[in-house]
């Protein structure tokens, strides 16, 4: 491998911890409401938390606003090694989780204050597995629809995926890298995991009885 290469090998690396960066739910609610998103609600910049303040417009520009920036530098990563071979899945695994860890933990934020990593995480493995993606995706609206909450769906992708993954591309790698990512999430999720087992866990639509 030659230097130029080595030295875009370097910049994606870095571009994707940069990109991963950008906190779109801080962002877009600095710029559209008089909120700062972190004081508000769970004080999450992710997409969740914007809609329930700041209206379902703001929270779909920031899913695919997170979703984008964890497709980008791993769709760029897949150009210049491929997808396939050994070191290639090592490197698109890099990419991934580096751009996982700069929305966890954002430059543009001190490095505190990232989202919980499920839409990035996504956009991750929409472009190295879209099947493996697909069935994290439907087990995301299984759980929600069965239990009306957002963590739950994101807590129940996030375990399905690594196997997802496995069975998909057959690569041990990749399969790691989704371990790793789902740890990941598990981890920003210990509060909403705490939650859940005190009830009181926000839900995403509230039911009125009959009566009222």
């Amino acid at each position: 491998m030659d230097l130029v290469n080595i030295l875009k090998l370097s910049a994606l690396l870095t571009f994707a911890y940069m990109l991963g960066s950008v906190p779109w739910g801080f962002v877009l609610t600095k710029l559209f409401t008089p909120f700062d998103i972190r004081q508000m609600g769970s004080g999450n910049i992710g997409a969740t938390n914007v809609r329930r303040i700041a209206g379902n417009r703001l929270g779909m520009i920031t899913l695919a606003g997170d979703v984008f920036k964890g497709a980008l530098p791993v769709y760029l990563a897949i150009k210049l090694t491929g997808v396939n071979g050994f070191w290639a899945e090592i490197y698109v695994s890099l990419i991934a989780i580096s751009v996982l860890l700069g929305h966890l933990y954002p430059v543009f934020l001190k490095f505190k204050g990232g989202g919980k990593g499920v839409a990035t995480a996504a956009g991750c493995f929409i472009i190295i597995s879209p099947i493996a993606c697909l069935f994290a995706l439907l087990t995301f609206i299984m759980f929600i629809c069965l239990c009306n909450r957002v963590s739950v769906g994101s807590l129940g992708a996030a375990l399905i995926l690594p196997v997802a993954v496995w069975k998909v591309t057959n690569s041990i790698v990749l399969a790691i890298c989704a371990v790793f990512i789902s740890i990941l999430i598990y981890l920003r999720h210990i509060e909403n995991i705490k939650r859940l087992f005190s009830g009181t866990e926000p839900v995403i639509w509230k039911y009125r009885s009959p009566d009222k």
